[in-house]
């Protein structure tokens, strides 16, 4: 963090923190300092998708950026899902997935859901509800991976946002 002092009535006041981001003086580049930690994200990242329905695996990563505030997340998954087909109904409703529950399937809403509670876990914890409607669901093995790819948008977004990571300027 750099500090920058704050001019009032042309007197100077305390210093002000400001935060740095990655397109001017830039935080660290997190792939390239910690490559092996990175690549093990990666992994655990693609072996969570596995076997689960691409469309399902963008809906909970989206959920999950909006609720963590992560604009870099965000944008590469909704972009990602446009590529994939999805529309922009749906996309713009997956905010507001509760309310507009006419837009997704039992299924899908049974992982937005489990989303919302893993992601903010420390409010309450998972529900048994939650849990058991996601388990009405999904057989154990999807169940696991819902759980691991939840886990994993999770940990990309507290990346992203501590690293001050720019929406839009992704590489993929």
């Amino acid at each position: 963090m750099t500090t920058t002092e704050i001019k009032t009535n042309d007197r100077t006041t305390t210093p002000a923190t400001t935060v740095r981001s990655n397109n001017a003086i830039g935080r660290l580049d997190f792939a390239k300092s910690a490559p092996k930690v990175f690549r093990a994200v990666i992994g655990l990242d693609a072996a969570a998708r596995a076997g689960l329905d691409p469309t399902l695996v963008e809906l909970v990563q989206i959920r999950a950026s909006h609720l963590n505030r992560c604009a870099y997340c965000l944008h590469m998954h909704t972009t990602d899902a446009r590529k994939a087909g999805e529309s922009e109904d749906r996309l713009h409703m997956v905010a507001v997935w509760q309310e507009a529950d006419h837009f997704f399937t039992e299924r899908e809403r049974a992982a937005l859901a489990l989303t919302d509670a893993v992601t903010r876990i420390g409010d309450a914890g998972v529900p048994d509800e939650v849990y058991d409607r996601a388990a009405a669901h999904f057989d154990e093995e999807e169940l696991a991976h819902l759980l691991a790819l939840i886990l994993t948008i999770n940990t990309w977004n507290r990346i992203a946002l501590s690293t001050a990571k720019r929406a839009g300027t992704d590489e993929r």
